[in-house]
């Protein structure tokens, strides 16, 4: 009851669920009995194709069946098949770092015992249960066209003297997650909220500003990338760096009195149909070879310290030392599913933009 009590809170504030998006990648060798990899994921299927053929190549005999749904759904459909003694997928990866982790203390994922397991950092490994695989920022975005004669905000001190001196010239130009409806937005403000003591005013100068708010971030980059928006709040670094890749009007800042680190986070259900692909599809990813992988061709930086290059943790870690702070991989990411703590965060969001 209490679980059933849970879902039906946490889904009230998710949009409506679509059905999950089916892409069948055939063994490589042909084998029409091949064994299958049930894969339920957050992240779209032509990111992710990279690393599943990669995969396929150093198992060709495997067929994957890829599961794209939203960070909700994911949850749902692993407690759902599981509570009804059906099998549910070999994998999951979510960016619901939260609700992973709730599968793993409610006992709804397995344990992990990777080769990899002991190299990975503690801080993204819980339990060789739930493993952190990605390492991505939480940036300010901003119009570059728009910056020419002065350098974007790089602190959120700056980020609100900017808008109280643009006054006018920025209202309706400023956006950011609606954390009612964005698992990350409202990741990301929680941080905010422990991180930085006058939160409050930065979310009183956006409301002020006439912030636009959503639920995904690509609506948020278009705006800023043909200069309707002059700055985005808090936007999810690898997804901003894949879009400036392709516009250079889109220009980056990494905050420099702290940066929110999220992770995408894999692991192996209980009731996998099949446990041993799915941990070796998670070992996959864990390798050298799959970060490797993640960082230069899906554009996301890496956790693992075997990987070297600009898009990884280590290098990140080197450069901005203190500034990066990730979001570590243990039962306090579970607090605000508490229906009342969530409640009263997105309350005061409301009120206070609603107040300006």
């Amino acid at each position: 009851m209490k679980r059933l009590l849970f879902l039906s809170l946490y889904l009230a504030l998710l949009p409506l669920f679509a059905a999950a998006d089916t892409t069948v990648f055939p063994a490589l060798s042909g084998r029409a009995d091949a064994p299958v990899l049930t894969v339920y994921s957050s992240l779209d299927a032509p990111l992710a194709k990279p690393m599943i053929t990669s995969f396929q190549a150093a198992n060709p005999d495997v067929a994957v069946r890829y599961e794209d749904m939203l960070t909700g759904e994911i949850y749902d459909r692993i407690v759902r098949e599981t509570d009804a003694g059906q099998k549910t997928a070999d994998f999951a990866f979510s960016s619901a770092m939260d609700l992973q982790v709730k599968l793993a203390n409610d006992g709804y994922a397995q344990q992990s015992d990777l080769p990899n397991s002991g190299l990975w950092p503690s801080w993204a490994n819980w339990r060789n249960t739930v493993y952190a695989l990605t390492f991505e920022p939480a940036v300010f975005v901003y119009h570059k066209p728009s910056f020419q004669d002065r350098p974007p905000p790089s602190t959120r001190a700056e980020f609100v003297q900017f808008l109280k001196e643009r006054g006018d010239a920025v209202h309706g130009r400023i956006g950011t997650y609606d954390i009612e409806r964005s698992g990350v937005g409202f990741l990301f403000m929680s941080r905010d909220q422990e991180q930085f003591g006058d939160i409050w005013s930065v979310v009183g100068a956006m409301g002020k500003a006439g912030v636009k708010l959503y639920s995904t971030s690509g609506a948020i980059l278009e705006r800023v990338a043909d200069g309707r928006f002059l700055l985005g709040y808090n936007i999810v670094g690898s997804y901003a760096a894949d879009w400036a890749k392709h516009d250079p009007n889109v220009g980056i800042v990494l905050p420099k009195d702290y940066t929110v680190v999220m992770s995408r986070i894999g692991l192996v259900p209980q009731a996998a149909a099949s446990p041993e692909l799915g941990k070796r599809y998670l070992q996959f990813f864990m390798s050298k070879e799959g970060q490797t992988i993640m960082a230069r061709e899906l554009q996301i930086p890496a956790v693992s310290p075997e990987v070297a290059g600009n898009n990884t943790a280590t290098t990140m870690r080197e450069m901005l030392g203190g500034q990066l702070k990730p979001v570590p991989v243990s039962l306090g990411l579970m607090v605000y599913l508490d229906q009342v703590k969530r409640a009263r965060l997105i309350s005061r969001w409301n009120e206070v933009l609603r107040l300006q």
